[in-house]
């Protein structure tokens, strides 16, 4: 009995050592790939880029000059004689087709913009991260059951990714109604699927490790090692997609508000809106399309330096 317990507890002991020493090669392993993203220009410019649209779409409401949806100008402009303000002193983006302040419209929408973003996002890492880890979890522990489940779940997955991901994006729009929740759902879900396969590979990769071979060798439960360290050792990659679907989530929902299935009112100021509204009036005031154009191509330009940085600071094969 006493023999049992002795055999137990150098068990336990030997399980924390080495849940220790995964913990501090974790934390090196971070502090590396900081320290790498520092010394990263394209980190560093993509950083500013998101620092600055993070700030505009915070402070935008509180610093724009007039009221998004006030038609202050609107004796000034004549759309249908195809007679519009440009860039003044008092208007520094100019008028849109109802004499509303563009630089004002421009700032709040800033805020709509990062929030439909941010939200896909979280839709599609939370859903898909959910997914992933149960496919990755029943394929870990083996049996005949967790292979039935993981193949269904990536069968599944398999055909989400198939299906081209503005079309499908527009399906569900079109299905939901349209609405800004509609369009956040849409673009997170054709998200899903990538990061369901991403956490599942990575967690099976992670499962072929020799810190796995070590756990399993000193007795230690499979469920234990799947949540305590194939599961945190395979998180770096999904987050390096979340910052890349950031990106993609504000272009996709760009797309959905230019086609129409956005916000039903397009008195809100939305980047994508903004610049569906402005494609009738392209040829007489061409400045209406750029000026939303150019802060969706910066601001997704920003998130996509970042997340290739980080993935290049976190890719073991290019650590020196």
């Amino acid at each position: 009995m006493g023999l049992i317990s002795t055999n137990t507890s150098k068990i336990d002991r030997l399980a924390e050592l080495t849940a220790a020493t995964e913990h501090s090669t974790g934390a090196s392993l971070w502090r590396e790939a900081l320290r790498r993203l520092r010394a990263s220009k394209m980190a560093v410019i993509g950083a500013v880029i998101i620092g600055l649209f993070v700030i505009v779409a915070i402070i935008g409401p509180w610093v724009a000059p007039y009221g998004p949806i006030e038609q202050t100008w609107r004796g000034e402009v004549f759309p249908n004689q195809g007679k519009f303000v440009g860039a003044r002193a008092e208007n520094w983006f100019g008028l849109d087709q109802l004499g509303r302040d563009l630089f004002s419209r421009f700032l709040v929408g800033a805020r709509q913009t990062l929030l439909v973003g941010v939200v896909s996002m979280l839709i599609g890492l939370v859903v898909g991260a959910v997914i992933g880890a149960v496919s990755g979890a029943a394929a870990t522990l083996g049996g005949r059951s967790g292979q039935r489940v993981d193949s269904f779940v990536m069968r599944v997955t398999d055909i989400m990714l198939a299906l081209p991901s503005l079309l499908l994006a527009v399906s569900i729009a079109a299905v939901m109604g349209q609405s800004l929740t509609t369009v956040m759902i849409a673009v997170g879900v054709v998200q899903v699927p990538i990061f369901a396969r991403l956490l599942r590979g990575s967690m099976l990769a992670q499962g072929r490790s020799d810190y796995v071979l070590a756990a399993r060798s000193l007795g230690i439960r499979k469920r234990r090692i799947v949540l305590t360290q194939i599961m945190p050792n395979s998180l770096s990659p999904v987050i390096v997609q979340a910052t890349l679907s950031l990106a993609t989530a504000i272009i996709e929902a760009a797309a959905l508000s230019y086609l129409g299935l956005g916000n039903p009112d397009p008195a809100v100021p939305e980047w994508g809106v903004m610049l569906s509204s402005a494609q009738r009036f392209f040829d007489n005031a061409p400045m209406m399309s750029v000026y939303p154009a150019v802060g969706i191509i910066i601001t997704a330009l920003g998130f996509t330096l970042l997340g290739e940085a980080m993935r290049e600071a976190l890719d073991p094969k290019l650590r020196g």
